[in-house]
């Protein structure tokens, strides 16, 4: 058995991304991003005609920003302190939900601001390689973050035991998003989050009984 693990997500956690994406898509490609709607099918729509994107042209212009802008992409405040803190008592690796071609960019990307981190690709649910981290760490008590209800519901299916934080770090969208039902807290900033995470990697694994009495914090 290991020191304590954090594994946490990258954008809208550590890095803010859906903001750059939209001044590019803005600036480049004529297309209104209103992050008020909460799926893409709606959100992207052309400017001149007010329709909605092609699902397909979605898909490679999410493509085409991490193959070429992730330099606009700048820390959540607070995220790169507090993570120095928290590695003094625990190991932080991230898990991201990117393609293999942007494993190495997004290394490089987290190095250029301080976060030297092993970083893990994905697609789809984390449960599935979350458990798979935890198999071969060993950890002692392990705690996960990520901005999508979605995933805290896989890791909660397939890693009970993992604490899971929902963090929304990005303010122009956090209000409009829902707290994680599967999530035993919400906390949209690094200051509090910081904290909340030390107590829990204290207090040891997460207990299997759900929900939780932490509660859910703002």
């Amino acid at each position: 058995m290991s020191r304590p693990l954090i594994i946490t997500d990258c954008d809208e956690v550590l890095l803010h991304m859906v903001v750059p994406f939209r001044e590019w898509l803005d600036e480049s490609h004529d297309v209104h991003f209103d992050m008020g709607e909460r799926g893409f099918s709606e959100a992207l729509r052309h400017k001149d005609s007010g329709l909605p994107l092609e699902r397909a042209l979605v898909w490679e212009l999410l493509t085409g920003f991490f193959d070429s802008q992730m330099h606009r992409q700048t820390p959540i405040a607070g995220a790169v302190e507090a993570l120095g803190r928290l590695q003094r008592i625990a190991d932080i690796v991230v898990l991201t939900n990117i393609t293999e071609r942007h494993h190495r960019q997004r290394t490089e990307q987290l190095a250029t601001h301080g976060l030297d981190l092993p970083v893990h690709w994905n697609q789809g649910g984390k449960g599935r390689p979350l458990a798979a981290i935890l198999a071969e760490r060993q950890p002692s008590v392990a705690l996960f973050i990520d901005d999508l209800a979605e995933h805290h519901g896989s890791v909660a299916n397939h890693a009970p035991g993992v604490w899971r934080l929902h963090m929304v770090g990005e303010p122009e969208i956090a209000a409009d998003i829902p707290a994680a039902p599967m999530a035993h807290a919400r906390i949209d900033d690094w200051a509090t989050a910081e904290k909340w995470i030390a107590a829990r990697l204290a207090e040891g694994p997460a207990p299997d009984n759900f929900p939780t009495t932490h509660g859910v914090s703002a």
